[in-house]
C-alpha cells in the first residue's frame, strides 16, 4: 500500500503543495524561497528517508512568516494523509542528534492527539541567515503538531550556535518520524488498545 500524502493550500498570502513517500529514499525537490528553511526542510527528507516535495510561493514581501507557517501546515497534513489508519507501524520513536556543540533530543507519538513539549537553550540569536527568525522553529512544530495529530517533545539541552541549535532538531525530529513511521514486523493492526489512533 503506498504510503503517499499530498496537500495543496492556497490563500490570499500562499500557494503551497507538499508531497511526501514516507516509504522514500530522501529524494528532495524543495523550494520555499527562504533558503534557511529550505535546508531544514531537506534534513527532514533525508534523515526520514522521505521522499519530499515542496513548492511554496509566498508573500515575502512583507516577511517569511506565512511562507513558513503555511508550508509546515501542509506538511503536518500531508504526513498524516500518508501515515493512513497507521495499521502496523512502531507508533513511538526517538532520537538524539548532536550538531558540533548542540544537541537535540526528540521523541515522538503518532497518537492522533496533538501536543508538543519544545525546550531549547535561552538567548539564541534572532535571526538565521536574512528571513529566517528564529523563533519561528517552535511554530514549524507546532503547525506540524496540530496537522499531523501527533505528540512532539524536542529538547535541546544546550548548543551555542542558532544553525547548529535549529539543525539538530530537525535531524533528531527527522530521524524519530522515520521510526514512528515504520513497518513493524511484529505488529498487526493499529498499536493501541484503543484499536484506532
Amino acid at each position: 500500500m503506498s504510503r503517499v500524502g499530498r496537500v495543496e493550500r492556497t490563500t490570499k498570502e500562499t500557494s503551497v503543495l507538499v508531497e511526501v513517500n514516507l516509504d522514500g529514499t530522501g529524494l528532495l525537490e524543495v523550494a520555499t524561497g527562504v533558503g534557511f528553511f529550505d535546508h531544514m526542510l531537506a534534513q527532514l527528507g533525508k534523515h526520514g528517508l522521505f521522499d519530499l516535495t515542496v513548492k511554496t510561493e509566498g508573500d515575502l514581501h512583507i516577511d517569511s512568516h506565512h511562507t513558513i507557517e503555511d508550508t509546515a501546515l501542509a506538511l503536518g497534513a500531508a504526513f498524516r494523509e500518508a501515515l493512513g489508519d497507521k495499521s502496523g507501524i512502531r507508533r513511538f520513536g526517538n532520537a538524539s542528534c548532536p550538531l558540533d556543540e548542540a544537541l537535540a533530543e526528540v521523541t515522538v507519538d503518532l497518537s492522533g492527539r496533538p501536543y508538543l513539549v519544545h525546550t531549547e537553550p535561552e538567548g539564541m540569536a534572532p535571526m538565521i541567515g536574512p528571513d529566517y527568525d528564529t523563533t519561528m522553529t517552535r511554530h514549524i512544530l507546532e503547525s506540524i503538531v496540530a496537522q499531523a495529530a501527533i505528540c512532539l517533545h524536542v529538547r535541546v539541552p544546550y548548543g551555542r550556535n542558532a544553525h547548529h541549535i535549529v539543525e539538530a532538531q530537525f535531524k533528531a525530529l527527522a530521524r524519530a518520524l522515520r521510526a514512528a513511521s515504520e513497518p513493524d514486523p511484529r505488529a498487526t493492526g493499529v498499536p493501541s488498545t484503543k484499536g484506532v489512533l
